[in-house]
C-alpha cells in the first residue's frame, strides 16, 4: 500500500514559496516622469513653465526665439495627426510634450528615417535619433597585412 502524504514537511513548504516568489510575473508598465512630472501634468503646464524644466541647451532654443524654417516645423508638429508623417530636414528642434505620438521623418544626410516620438525624448533634439554615420563594417586582412598572409598565392 501506497502512504498519502497529506501535507508536506516544512521546508518543502518554505522552498515552494520561495519558487513561486521568484517565478517571473507579468511585468507592470512603468509609468513615465520627466523631472518628476508625469506626460498629463507637462501638457497641462503652461509653455513658460515647462521651458524651466528643459535642459540649458533645449530652453535656450526656445528663450531666443525658433527660425523660420524651425517655426514651420514646430507649427506643422502641433498640427499634425498621429498618424500623418511629417518630413522635415530640421534636426535642431527639440522634442516638447505635444510631438509625442507624431511621426516625423528625419533627413540624415542621405535618406528620410521615420521616427515615432515617445515620452522619454521629450528634450532631446530631432537629430539625436537619426545617426548620419554608419560604423565602419570590415573585411578581414588585405594581402601583405600580417606575416602569414605575406606567402599567399595571388591568383
Amino acid at each position: 500500500m501506497a502512504k498519502k502524504i497529506i501535507a508536506g514537511s516544512a521546508k518543502a513548504s518554505r522552498r515552494k514559496s520561495r519558487k513561486k516568489a521568484s517565478a517571473i510575473q507579468a511585468r507592470r508598465k512603468k509609468e513615465f516622469l520627466f523631472r518628476g512630472y508625469t506626460l498629463e501634468d507637462l501638457l497641462a503646464m503652461p509653455f513658460e513653465e515647462f521651458l524651466g524644466l528643459l535642459p540649458a541647451r533645449a530652453r535656450r532654443t526656445y528663450v531666443r526665439g525658433l527660425n523660420y524654417e524651425q517655426q514651420l516645423l514646430f507649427d506643422k508638429l502641433k498640427a499634425a495627426e498621429p498618424g500623418e508623417v511629417v518630413r522635415t530636414h530640421r534636426r535642431d528642434l527639440p522634442i516638447i510634450p505635444q510631438f509625442v505620438g507624431k511621426t516625423v521623418s528625419i533627413y540624415n544626410g542621405r535618406e528620410f528615417k521615420d521616427v515615432e516620438i515617445k515620452p522619454e525624448m521629450i528634450g532631446c533634439f530631432l537629430g539625436e535619433f537619426v545617426l548620419t554615420r554608419k560604423a565602419p563594417q570590415h573585411s578581414g586582412p588585405g594581402v601583405g597585412a600580417t606575416r602569414s598572409s605575406k606567402f599567399m598565392p595571388l591568383k
